[in-house]
């Protein structure tokens, strides 16, 4: 033990070290080494410890930090615009037109230092993000995130067919762009690595699924895409990929579809085989339900993805959802679960308080290994959560449990007192034009 690398924080501690099973440590310590947990300490800390500073950070809660498993990063500004519509022809409308302003590197700069700072704001440690089709652009986001201290995975897009003429490349223009972007920034960071990110089936012709899924091997990348969210969007697929048995099978039919680790975002209308192969290959589903109430595209079946043993973790979809605060995501899902409760005559049951927070990190955490959790040997991504500052209604007369409900439904980012990740404390970013 290296006494110099340890860190000792004291608080009321709450994390789901298994889904739906809440552990709450009141008046307790975490002992942190370097990136990771040691243990969790109630009463006395063991002997070892005396005598090393500990960070008392009294009645506030210590949580683990929230995981966003899917954004768009460049749609930050158009959040709010066109949500009375469906997602084709939004995407049309607004998306498309935002996307392709990102070919002005000034342009992205603005919008990523306050898209970065955002998620900072609200408490998102890690994140899983497409940029644009533009290299540079997309590279700048991946720097900003890591000079924030973030960690998470950034995707340059690829687009090939059915885009506008503005943001659709030439396959090998693709390619070899998404070559470069992996060999630039694949052992640049320490948290904050590529993705490979084909936009969704429709927009990428066979060939560029071929030759995504070749350097995705080649350079052991991980994948992530859309599937299954809205209906006229199956439809197409099945337009375009009559010899696939479902939208899941083209992926699959590519090599990109748990080959290497794999997100896949909404998954509202698969079918059973789709999940079966879901489960069979690992493949993470992330869970947008403010986006799939906003485009109309329906009430995604997560009790049941759970309960055939697929992967899921909490997404924000920014900008198909406009919440960026993946607390509110968790009530969100919470609350269209009820609603899938009543569509099943009750039989698929409505999500649990721990159960989504369980969601909102370890279930995307653990996409990133060891994340998500305060058990010994995962890196140390936390959220101190003062909810009595000054002016406000004492906590004395709540459990630690029902302030962390109350936080979930009704905290804000000032709230959160102090970030960590993988163990070090991130103030507020700062950026310059040298960051990377």
């Amino acid at each position: 033990m290296m006494r110099n690398q340890i860190k000792i924080l004291k608080g009321n501690i709450a994390f789901t070290p298994v889904f739906g099973q809440l552990e709450i440590l009141a008046n307790s310590f975490i002992v942190i080494e370097g990136r990771t947990v040691k243990g969790a300490f109630t009463g006395e800390l063991p002997a070892k410890y005396h005598g090393i500073t500990v960070t008392d950070y009294g009645e506030a809660l210590i949580i683990p930090g929230f995981v966003d498993l899917h954004a768009h990063a460049p749609q930050f500004v158009n959040r709010g615009l066109g949500l009375d519509d469906e997602l084709l022809p939004w995407l049309e409308k607004y998306t498309f037109p935002e996307e392709a302003k990102f070919s002005d590197p000034a342009y992205a700069e603005q919008v990523y230092q306050q898209f970065v700072t955002e998620l900072w704001k609200w408490g998102t440690t890690r994140s899983v993000l497409f940029g644009t089709i533009h290299k540079e652009a997309t590279t700048r986001l991946m720097e900003l995130l890591a000079a924030a201290g973030l960690g998470g995975y950034v995707g340059k897009v690829n687009m090939d067919r059915n885009a506008p003429a503005s943001l659709r490349e030439t396959t090998e223009q693709s390619l070899a762009d998404t070559e470069e972007f992996i060999q630039q920034t694949q052992g640049r960071y320490e948290l904050v690595k590529p993705i490979i990110t084909p936009r969704f089936a429709p927009s990428c012709t066979p060939g560029l699924m071929t030759g995504l899924a070749a350097l995705a091997r080649k350079y052991n990348t991980p994948v992530q895409s859309h599937l299954a969210e809205n209906t006229d969007e199956v439809a197409l697929v099945k337009a375009l990929h009559p010899e696939c048995r479902n939208y899941a099978g083209v992926y699959d039919s590519f090599g990109l579809f748990g080959q290497q680790p794999t997100i896949m975002a909404h998954c509202v209308y698969n079918d059973a085989s789709e999940i079966g192969l879901m489960a069979q290959n690992n493949v993470y589903v992330a869970h947008c339900p403010y986006s799939n109430n906003n485009l109309a595209s329906g009430i995604a079946p997560v009790r049941n993805l759970i309960n055939r043993q697929v992967p899921v973790g909490l997404a924000s979809d920014i900008a198909g959802g406009h919440e960026i605060f993946i607390a509110r995501v968790a009530a969100m899902a919470v609350q269209v679960s009820k609603l899938k409760w009543l569509e099943t005559a009750k039989r698929e049951p409505f999500f649990t308080i721990p159960e989504a927070f369980y969601l909102a990190t370890k279930g995307g955490g653990s996409f990133f290994g060891k994340v998500g959790s305060f058990e010994p040997g995962y890196e140390f991504d936390a959220l101190i959560i003062d909810d009595s500052p000054p002016g406000r209604p004492g906590i004395r007369q709540y459990s630690v449990e029902e302030r962390l409900n109350r936080f979930i439904y009704l905290g804000d980012d000032a709230s959160i007192a102090a970030r960590y990740v993988a163990g070090k404390k991130i103030e507020q970013p700062k950026f310059s034009a040298d960051n990377g």
